[in-house]
Order: C-alpha cells, then structure tokens, then sequence
C-alpha cells in the first residue's frame, strides 16, 4: 500500500497561517450566541399550507461565521426554490440543545435538525426523527460512503446524514522531532510500544518543558480506536459496550507508562493543558511532538503553533487484528418526524450535501463534505491546511474498515466520566483496572439507566 510522505505535502509556513486563521474560526463551535433571526420580511413569507408553498425551518448550532455562510447558502436555495422558504434557527453550542429539547416538547421542532453524534439516538428513540431512507426520490445519498451512512442508522433506518467528515488522530510537530534528534515514525507500522519509546526520547533530547507527547486518555474517541484495533468496540450495535475491562486497562497501563518515561507531563500540568484545549496544546504551543485531535482541528492548532504541522496515524494500525482508525461525522442533517413539509425539508438536505454551489461556500465548515464527488470537485478552493487534512483522509480511504454504530442514549455524559476518571489514573488515587471497572459501572448507569 502506498503512503503520501507528508513532510513534504505541506504548505508553506506564511500562507498557512493566514488560511490557518480563517479555518480555525470557520470551525469554532463556542462563539458568541445570536438570537435566531429570520431575514425574510414577513410580508414575503408564503402562507403555510399555500398550494404550492412550504416554509421550514432549518436549525444549527456554530460561530457568527458559520452563520453567515449558512444564510448565503440558504439565500441560494430559495432563489432557486421560490415555493419553500427556509427560516433559519441557529445558536451557539452551549445552548443549542437545551433550546431544541424545549422546541421538540413544545411541538414545535425544526423542520430540518442538525444533530451530533452523541445525541442522535436519543432523539431518534423517541420518534422525533424521520427515516431518511424514505426520500429516496428527494435526497440522493449515493456519494456518500457506506462506512460514513452507517454512522446514522439503528434500528433499520436512517436518522442522520452525515455533513462531513473528520478522523481523530496524532498532530506532530516535525520541528520539534528534529530539535530532539529524533526521526518521524512511519505511522502505517508505528507501534503503541514505538510510541511510548519515541515520547521518551524526544523528552530527554529537548530542554525542560518540552515533552514528547501531550496524554491522550481524556477523549473516548482515542479509546474507540484502541478497542476496535484489538477487534473489539467502545459501543455495540444495540448501544451496549463492547470492551473487556482488561483492554481499557491496558490503555490506562500505556499512559502510566508514558508518564513515568517522561514522555508526557506529570499528572498536574497535564490536566491544566487539557483545560486550555486546542490551541493551548503542547504541539500548539511549541512545547510538544505529538497531540491526539480531530483533523478538523489542524487549522487552529496550526495557527497557533506557528509553523508547519502534520498529521499521523495512530500506533497500533498494523498490530492487531485490524485497524481501528474511522471517520466520524462532523455533524449530522436529520428531518423532523412532524414536519409540515417533509419533502421541501429533504429537498434542502439534498441541496446542502449534494449541490457543489452550496458546497464553493460551506467549504469544510461542517467537517470535509461527506459527498466524495462534491468534496472533489471544491477541493482546490479549500485553503491549504484543508487541502493537506482531505489528502490524508484519502490516504485511509482504504485501511479504514468500517465506521462506529450511533452511540446509546446518555453517551453525551461519557465524555466527562473519561475526563475525570483519567485524572484519577494519572495521579495515581485509581489502578488501571480500577478505573475501568467504574468506568463500565459509570457508562452503563449513564446509558442503560
């Protein structure tokens, strides 16, 4: 199989910074909220349940920059759809879904629902979702992988689209490798134990406060990954977990490991650079080879670093019993169950995956397009740090072997029962197979209670 060097595809320093930029506050999920507003004067509005006419409403979540994309979009789908008109409903993160559980039990919910994985069941559960699959003759998914679809089905429907794509995996400061001496590993067959080594040496061949490594136990996705390179899974098909206790350990065992090396920092310093996120990395801040995030992330910790970074492979592809790298959505579309207008909600979810104007604006705002054809075609528009991620997820096109089921209801708790039950394990008050036991009694109690 053959790999792109990446050292290589990058661009260069000063023109990254500036897409770098932009990219980054394309993607932020936490800008300031706006009140929904509605542009078109309602004098101009059609009539609801007008022959003819449909008006719908179309709700996400994003920064001010990601909402004046979207009106632009939905500006150019009602010129060339005069009979629907599209009422925009948007907000930050932090309130986006306290607002949408209040509309859905107000009966009241948006015609067309941006969604997130760890939420899409609950709401499909509970019968607030239609089957996507029903639009056959509306809404087009045949672009779109099947590993990628499959993402948003249960129960023998579709409940979500996905927008886009991302993948989780190591942003590595090649500056960094070399200030220590220490040469790039080939990430398509890189150990865990490689990994561990590496972190080490890079530590001890660089001064004081620059480490080899940042911990990556603070993020379910990281252990998805392990689990399902050793053929097993965080979640089943049926939203049950799919890990013995002793894999979970295991990935405890190897970030002790780590830490005791001095490939990462201790227990204090690493919770505190976890609190700053991304951008206050320690590849962010120049004090670091290697971070686990998402390749959506790239631009921003890219602007922050300052200089080029690359993006690889988990350890362990080759190891196991298979690999364990997927591509997860960037979010999802879903339609409302209760939708007046079903077909005009479906024919701008069509719009919006499919057509390579709607595309030329959204760019990567809500992940790389998940359509392969779209995103193909708008490839050369992206800026530079967008082009080298979409390179990359097409270098694992071929290894990745499936995508992961939706997650249980109750999964939107588990990313802050690994954050706080990692901290334990790093300062040593829980064993490895401690903490993965009240993990699973924790999860379980989340999901399944």
């Amino acid at each position: 199989m053959t790999h792109r060097t990446r050292t290589h595809s990058r661009p260069a320093r000063g023109t990254l910074r500036v897409v770098a930029l932009g990219a980054a506050a394309v993607m932020a999920l936490t800008a300031c909220a706006q009140d929904p507003v509605d542009n078109t004067p309602e004098a101009e509005q059609p009539a609801e349940g007008e022959e003819g006419e449909a008006t719908i409403k179309f709700s996400w979540w994003g920064s001010d920059t990601r909402h004046e994309l979207t009106q632009e979009v939905l500006d150019n789908f009602m010129e060339e759809h005069p009979d629907i008109t599209v009422v925009p409903d948007f907000t930050d993160w932090g309130g986006y879904w306290d607002k949408l559980a209040t509309t859905v039990a107000g009966g009241d919910a948006p015609d067309v629902i941006t969604q997130e994985e760890r939420y899409l069941r609950d709401y499909a559960t509970r019968g607030v979702l239609a089957d996507l699959s029903e639009f056959g003759d509306t809404l087009d998914l045949s672009n779109i992988d099947e590993s990628i679809l499959a993402s948003g089905q249960m129960e023998g429907g579709q409940y979500g689209v996905p927008t886009g794509i991302n993948a989780y995996a190591i942003v590595a400061d090649p500056q960094v490798f070399a200030d220590a001496g220490v040469e790039m590993p080939d990430d398509s067959t890189w150990t865990w134990d490689d990994y561990v080594e590496i972190a080490a040496e890079i530590s001890a061949n660089t001064p004081d406060g620059v480490y080899g490594a940042q911990d990556y136990g603070f993020n379910e996705p990281g252990f998805a990954i392990f689990a399902r390179q050793r053929g097993e899974a965080l979640y089943n098909e049926d939203g049950s977990l799919g890990f013995s206790p002793e894999t979970l350990a295991e990935w405890w065992e190897i970030s002790l490991r780590l830490q005791e090396t001095g490939g990462t920092p201790s227990a204090a310093e690493t919770v505190e650079i976890d609190a700053g996120g991304p951008e206050q990395s320690l590849v962010g801040l120049n004090q670091g080879a290697m971070s686990f995030f998402w390749t959506n992330q790239l631009g921003a910790i890219t602007n922050a670093a300052g200089r080029d970074l690359v993006l690889l492979r988990h350890p362990g592809e080759s190891e196991h019993e298979r690999t364990g790298m997927y591509f997860k959505p960037a979010m999802f579309y879903s339609i409302s169950a209760t939708s007046e207008y079903p077909e005009a909600a479906a024919t701008l979810v069509d719009y919006l995956l499919n057509d390579p104007a709607a595309a030329e604006l959204l760019l990567s705002d809500r992940g790389l397009p998940a359509n392969t054809e779209v995103r193909a075609e708008v490839q050369d528009q992206f800026a530079e740090v967008d082009q080298y991620s979409a390179e990359f997820l097409t270098d694992l096109e071929d290894e990745i072997v499936d995508g992961l089921p939706v997650p249980p209801v109750g999964a939107g708790e588990v990313a802050e029962i690994t954050r706080r039950i990692n901290a334990e394990v790093l300062f040593g008050r829980l064993s490895p197979m401690d903490a993965a036991e009240q993990f699973i009694a924790e999860v379980e109690t989340a999901t399944q209670g």
